[in-house]
């Protein structure tokens, strides 16, 4: 077993645990430690791999963005004057759906024709790239942000409807 293959492992255990540390937790701010904990995890899986860029987009904007955006659902909805209800009616489907995916996870691992490492690396071709994320996905991109903006607002109108009726 090589350097690498430690690192990689380790790296593995890591986003795995954060990832189990996301869905375990009750608290909504150790949640999102967690999911901030994964995503660096996984822009660490990202350097490891040699793609800086991929790395560098993984922090700023996943992890950077899930940040802002679990603050701002912190501070602006009341999540710490909930009860959180963990027991449900849906927990043995949950169970069950979880574990059907699992295996047809761990299924497709080891079902799967695996490439073997190529012995000088592939070009990327990054106006490609940009062809492609300009032109083909704007609309798409766009979509998404205004469903977040509208998700923001109404969060805002939401606590401040809230505060109006308690005062």
């Amino acid at each position: 077993m090589t350097v690498t293959e430690v690192i990689f492992y380790f790296i593995a255990a890591a986003t795995v645990l954060g990832a189990f540390g996301v869905v375990a937790t009750g608290k909504v701010a150790y949640a999102a430690l967690s999911l901030v904990f994964t995503l660096l995890a996984v822009a660490a899986l990202y350097i490891l791999l040699a793609s800086e860029f991929l790395a560098l987009v993984q922090v700023l904007l996943y992890a950077g963005g899930v940040a802002v955006l679990l603050l701002f659902a912190l501070m602006l909805t009341r999540a710490r004057e909930l009860v959180p209800v963990l027991d449900g009616a849906q927990k043995p489907f949950a169970a069950v759906a979880g574990l059907s995916l699992m295996g047809v996870l761990i299924s497709m691992v080891f079902l799967t024709t695996w490439p073997r490492r190529a012995d000088e690396p592939t070009l990327i071709n990054f106006n490609a790239i940009g062809d492609r994320l300009f032109r083909d996905f704007a609309l798409p991109f766009e979509v998404a942000s205004l469903v977040l903006l509208v998700a923001l607002v109404g969060s805002i109108v939401l606590a401040r409807t809230e505060e109006e009726e308690e005062e």
